[in-house]
């Protein structure tokens, strides 16, 4: 998704038309209502790219791009990109109504008696975050505190709100998140969903708690909603802030709460 917005909003800059190849196509075709057109395979291999990495957050000389066929490399995920075309990339990463109305019906059947729910969604990104985080990037992920701290924000300040849980650690997050209240669904009932059904529920929301990683960032940006994240998530030492801005990653307005790093300095 940061790499179809960022094509997307570099094409526009730099007069370009824009091609998405097949692969970026058969993944999000299924669940968005993309329209920038596919450079099939068998056309792909005879054009002569030339291959142009960028990194994680718009600069100057991205807006100046020569050569005749540009193919971007890279991994950006960075509003500053694409930003003053929000409602266009918001428009092209619009779910597919399949996906809208099944995460709707999930939405009404959880609302239970409930006149004004608030729906938060929530995604805690686990998998190989667990193990990569904090061996490799020196960070950690979000734990029990974070999100009971960014729930109990909500919980403060609406009456009625219902947060919707998606990961890909589903059996963490019933260990550790608290349901005493009755206010917590758990994505496919406590197991875990499809990417596209998880990312429909989570759109389909008026707020975003996320920990880290993209899925959660693309949620956050497309609700519009109000965003709690986790930040200073990493050692000032480590190498991961030579290629991820906190400030190029999060929006300003967005609620930032530190993580806890102890775990680090043992």
């Amino acid at each position: 998704m940061g790499e179809y917005a960022t094509l997307y909003a570099l094409a526009r800059a730099n007069k370009r038309q824009a091609f998405i190849l097949t692969d970026m196509h058969n993944y999000l075709a299924p669940i968005f209502k993309i329209t920038l057109p596919v450079l099939h395979n068998n056309v792909a291999i005879r054009v002569p790219f030339q291959e142009y990495w960028i990194h994680d957050w718009m600069s100057e000389e991205y807006n100046h791009i020569e050569s005749s066929f540009i193919k971007l490399t890279g991994y950006p995920c960075s509003w500053t990109f694409f930003h003053h075309l929000r409602n266009e990339i918001r428009k092209e990463l619009t779910v597919h109504d399949y996906l809208k109305n099944e995460a709707n019906h999930v939405l009404e059947t959880i609302k239970g008696s409930r006149k004004n729910a608030t729906y938060i969604g929530v995604h805690v990104r686990r998998g190989d975050y667990v193990s990569v985080m904090p061996n490799v990037w020196k960070g950690v992920i979000a734990d029990r505190g974070y999100l009971w701290e960014a729930m109990n924000y909500f919980r403060n300040k609406y009456k009625e709100p219902v947060f919707v849980v998606t990961s890909n650690g589903m059996d963490w997050c019933k260990e550790n998140i608290d349901n005493s209240r009755g206010d917590v669904y758990f994505s496919g009932d406590g197991n875990e969903s499809t990417p596209g059904k998880d990312f429909a529920l989570l759109v389909s929301c008026n707020h975003t708690i996320m920990t880290i990683g993209t899925f959660g960032f693309w949620a956050s940006y497309l609700v519009g909603g109000e965003t709690i994240y986790l930040t200073n998530f990493t050692l000032p030492e480590s190498e991961f802030l030579k290629v991820f801005h906190y400030d190029a990653a999060f929006l300003p307005e967005w609620k930032g709460i530190a993580a806890d790093l102890s775990p680090l300095k043992h």
